[in-house]
């Protein structure tokens, strides 16, 4: 299952998103959350959590989803690096694993809670964590990486959905986690269709009540057509575009760039609107192991090549 762009995603929502992760860290004083390359040698950190106007420690955060035997040496390559440049700050590693048994265990005497560099096992915690905290829209968004049996996801999927939609969030933060818990799902259960699954996420909602629904009936309702209409326009796209996999997709797409690139040109902005979502996704994997943005997206359109000669 498709986790990098998502995790940084999760992560960039703030303290309480690292506290969820690493099964308890509270940051002491202001942090700020960014991903970084490392000058030289173009490392990327996935993550990274700066104290904001004190000496708190660094956190170099890596999320490992699949085994890799390098994964402990890869991380300690990053404090070191990090470290070099800014040999003044305390800098810690927290090594992320989604089961205990993706951990390669080398080398020898690095992840212990006293040690640079610690693993962090979600399968250990998030899953009790979860029933002791239902309402924790946090946790609920991990649901489709922990909860074994597809059965049981299926049946708790409407809940975890109104759990994310009626937490006390800030509209970004929300909108990110609701993002993130449906991009999953889709990844769980790729053998149904999207209505299907867009159906299983909304089995306790009426259409009429979705935020889909309400921006295009509203929009519908501008140009004067009648709510008729606008139900079956709805119907079409509330399952299928509006249903925010593409859309979401290329909106995350475009933040990520304009992170590591700067304000986008309009013709990387036109070419991400108009993909489809396996392209969406290969820009999405490729992302930080790009260094120019024209070479990510295949460049620009011929004729703004021509006027910019």
């Amino acid at each position: 299952m498709k986790t990098d762009s998502a995790i940084y995603e999760f992560l960039a929502t703030g303290a309480e998103a690292l506290r969820i992760l690493t099964g308890g860290l509270v940051l002491i004083g202001p942090y700020r959350f960014r991903s970084l390359t490392l000058k030289g040698i173009e490392r990327r950190l996935d993550g990274v959590y700066e104290p904001d106007g004190h000496a708190g420690p660094v956190y170099v955060i890596e999320y490992q989803a699949q085994p890799v035997p390098g994964a402990w040496y890869n991380l300690l390559a990053k404090i070191g690096l990090y470290g070099e440049e800014h040999p003044r700050r305390d800098v810690r590693g927290i090594l992320i694993f989604t089961r205990v048994r993706d951990d390669p265990r080398l080398p020898r005497l690095i992840g212990g809670v006293d040690s640079v560099a610690r693993a962090v096992y979600l399968e250990q915690f998030l899953p009790d964590w979860l029933e002791r905290e239902p309402d924790n829209p946090y946790l609920a968004v991990f649901a489709p990486l922990l909860l074994a049996e597809d059965d049981d996801l299926r049946q708790r999927a409407p809940v975890l959905w109104r759990t994310l939609c009626e937490a006390q969030l800030e509209p970004p933060v929300r909108e990110t986690l609701l993002r993130i818990f449906e991009f999953w799902c889709f990844e769980r259960f790729r053998s149904l269709t999207a209505e299907e699954l867009w159906t299983m996420l909304n089995l306790t909602t009426p259409l009429e009540e979705t935020r889909a629904y309400q921006s295009i009936y509203v929009k519908a309702k501008a140009e004067g057509e009648a709510q008729g209409e606008a139900r079956g326009e709805v119907r079409g796209e509330a399952r299928g575009e509006a249903r925010g996999e593409a859309r979401g997709k290329a909106e995350t797409l475009k933040r990520l760039l304009a992170r590591r690139f700067g304000p986008l040109p309009e013709w990387a902005r036109e070419r991400i609107d108009s993909a489809e979502v396996t392209l969406l996704d290969l820009w999405i994997d490729g992302l930080f192991d790009a260094d120019r943005l024209d070479s990510l997206l295949d460049g620009p359109p011929a004729a703004i090549q021509e006027r910019d000669a």
